[in-house]
């Protein structure tokens, strides 16, 4: 039986999120700058026949209409293709974090599937499948550091330089729903010349000095997260999160909705651990610490064509 095994879906931080409008069906439209990261999900797939789809969790249990079930029934409805597959998932990356990681689990099903069952779908027509699952799978099925704006739907990739990340997750987690919906969120006016060049479009090609400038202030850590107070407010130990980080490393962020909160560390050259990093392992009980390296590419980019 055709299997394709030890897949990663990787986790992702929000470099900033800034809130920009909202549209009349509720969702909001957002500004953001996306990485990748080297803490992932691992998926395994094997071939089924007569459109079986089933999951297996290898450690910790997952609802039963998981992203990745969801992901499977879409692209095995959008195709039509009789074939089925068995899904194992080792999960790693937390929930209600921020982090991503059921819609990278979805992208990475996405793009596994996509192969297995040999549709040979390009990356347009996954990214326009995936926005129905959530709005950060288009990114990961993208699989590179992009500029995200519209609901996510919109991704354009950016080079940026390789950091080091030091991420923290409190034991608490922090819902979209429950951070959208805690407070009235603020809307920032589109009036960043940078920002409002890369949403016309007038920007185009890793070399335009525009978006070299864009990039360096991004690394730099310009911007903000826009949701980062309304996600303190449902779950306090996201402030002492962020404070550890700041007295550490002089700056910290929330990524998405939270509840995970990261620092730059540093540029990263060589995928090397810090040696520094003890005070992670004495965080409060249920809480997790990992440094993190960021990636330039979707371990399965090449897996689908532009």
């Amino acid at each position: 039986m055709q299997r394709l095994d030890n897949l990663h879906a990787p986790a992702k931080l929000n470099l900033f999120l800034h809130l920009v409008g909202k549209r009349d069906d509720g969702y909001h439209l957002v500004h953001s700058a996306m990485v990748l990261l080297d803490w992932h999900d691992t998926l395994h797939f094997e071939l089924r026949a007569q459109r079986a789809l089933s999951r297996e969790d290898i450690g910790e249990p997952l609802p039963p209409d998981d992203l990745c079930m969801r992901a499977a029934r879409a692209l095995q409805a959008a195709s039509g293709t009789s074939m089925g597959a068995h899904i194992q998932i080792k999960k790693s990356i937390p929930s209600c974090a921020g982090l991503g990681g059921g819609s990278s689990d979805a992208a990475t099903t996405l793009i596994a599937l996509n192969r297995l069952w040999n549709l040979n779908w390009p990356r347009k027509a996954l990214q326009t499948l995936g926005l129905s699952l959530g709005a950060d799978v288009p990114f990961f099925v993208g699989g590179r550091s992009a500029w995200v704006h519209g609901i996510g739907e919109k991704v354009h990739p950016v080079q940026l330089a390789p950091y080091t990340f030091v991420v923290i997750k409190p034991a608490a987690g922090a819902s979209t729903q429950q951070v959208f919906g805690s407070q009235p969120l603020s809307i920032r006016p589109q009036t960043d010349t940078l920002l409002g060049l890369f949403d016309q479009q007038l920007v185009h090609g890793e070399a335009h000095p525009l978006r070299r400038e864009f990039c360096r202030q991004v690394e730099q850590g310009w911007g903000h997260n826009d949701l980062q107070l309304a996600a303190q407010a449902v779950c306090p130990d996201i402030t002492l999160a962020l404070k550890l980080l700041h007295d550490r490393f002089g700056n910290s962020r929330l990524s998405g909705s939270g509840s995970a909160v990261f620092a730059r560390s540093g540029v990263n050259s060589s995928c090397t651990v810090r040696s520094d990093l003890q005070w992670l392992d004495a965080l409060p009980l249920g809480w997790l610490g990992k440094e993190c390296v960021s990636l330039n590419t979707h371990p399965l980019c090449d897996w689908v064509a532009d």
